[in-house]
């Protein structure tokens, strides 16, 4: 009857389930060598403009290692992140935290001896 299509629109498409971060991250760890061994196929088949490329980018030699497959980060990058973005920024944010909470803890302390 049309009367039900009427209401199961009204109900509109079911959410997407949300992903957990460990499938977030392992999605992106996936999709980015997917998307990184189309670029390193794109960039050594025929129709691949070389010259017009490496004239547009700054680093030609790091380029070239990439598509002749070396990695697309070097260690260094590598070490930025971890700090930027790792466990290791994780901890500090922690410690960071702790510390805030200390000071609160030891101000409530002092303004109770001046109570007194």
């Amino acid at each position: 009857p049309p009367g039900r299509r009427v209401q199961s629109s009204k109900l509109g498409p079911t959410p997407p389930r949300l992903l957990t971060e460990e499938e977030y991250r392992l999605q992106g760890e996936v999709e980015t060598r997917r998307a990184l061994a189309e670029l390193r196929s794109f960039c050594q088949s025929p129709e691949f403009s070389a010259w017009t490329t490496v004239s547009r980018i700054q680093s030609p030699k790091r380029f070239a290692d990439f598509v002749g497959g070396a990695s697309h980060v070097t260690p260094n990058e590598v070490s930025v992140h971890e700090r930027e973005f790792g466990l290791e920024s994780l901890f500090i944010d922690e410690e960071l935290f702790k510390e805030e909470e200390d000071d609160e803890e030891e101000e409530e302390d002092v303004s109770d001896s001046f109570a007194g």
